[in-house]
């Protein structure tokens, strides 16, 4: 019992903590290869983390093919494989009438989701300025599964089945960028929303991409991402991000 007391004060202040603004890097690795002037594929590997930088939150590996329609106007589609650490759940009883008690705690856990994207991006340019409206239809699917999960009045472990899910999402990115002259870095900022019937996302991002050589680049940013979903436990977060391509 004093193991049980001890755990229900962590996850006590650790449901406190997720009220709180996150902070989290995102660190990534990509291919791409240009097959003539309209065609071409990408591979990317990232990686994420949260609870300040100290956990590891999801790993992605994913595939993208685009080709250019017109001259301002791209089209595109892929496929990522997420594989998630899904964050602990805890559940309250309602009709405590003093302090909350938890009744049920679900620890975090890894899983698989499955995605699929596709996209359309226009552009137009105005003097060193380049702007940019890319429509993404994303559909994300969650296999089955069985979680953990503890019953502090039983006081036992028990399985819990999880149906397998998809849900689909428009996702709306607005982006501008700015050619300095004779300079290697090109500054962007851009701001995106996440709408499945109502906004339930908004992610605002600042940064620069680096052309170290020809086929070398390097990006680096800041992305603050806004939660607006009720009842969603993740909070809002900070994000620093640095990503890498080769180009082949």
């Amino acid at each position: 019992m004093k193991r049980l007391f001890l755990l229900t004060l962590v996850l006590c202040l650790s449901s406190v903590a997720f009220a709180q603004t996150d902070n989290g890097l995102i660190l990534s690795a990509g291919l791409s290869h240009k097959f003539g002037k309209k065609f071409s594929l990408d591979g990317e590997v990232e990686m994420r983390t949260r609870n300040d930088f100290k956990t590891m939150d999801r790993w992605t590996v994913e595939v993208d093919a685009s080709y250019k329609l017109l001259k301002y106007l791209k089209a595109s589609a892929g496929y990522s494989l997420l594989v998630d650490n899904n964050r602990e759940k805890i559940s309250y009883d309602e009709e405590s009438i003093d302090e909350p008690v938890i009744t049920k705690w679900r620890p975090s856990y890894w899983g698989i989701r499955h995605r699929f994207n596709v996209s359309f991006t226009g552009s137009v340019d105005a003097g060193r300025f380049s702007f940019s409206l890319r429509e993404r239809w994303q559909y994300t699917y969650r296999p089955e599964s069985d979680q953990d999960l503890y019953d502090f009045n039983m006081e036992s472990w028990d399985k819990k089945p999880v149906f397998g899910s998809g849900k689909s999402v428009l996702r709306s990115r607005l982006q501008v960028e700015y050619n300095i002259k004779k300079s290697r870095f090109t500054p962007f900022a851009n701001a995106e929303l996440y709408n499945a019937w109502s906004v339930e996302k908004i992610r605002y991002s600042v940064g620069a991409e680096w052309k170290m050589t020809k086929k070398q680049q390097l990006t680096l940013f800041y992305r603050y991402q806004q939660i607006n979903k009720e009842g969603d436990d993740e909070p809002d977060i900070n994000q620093f991000g640095i990503g890498y391509n080769f180009k082949f």
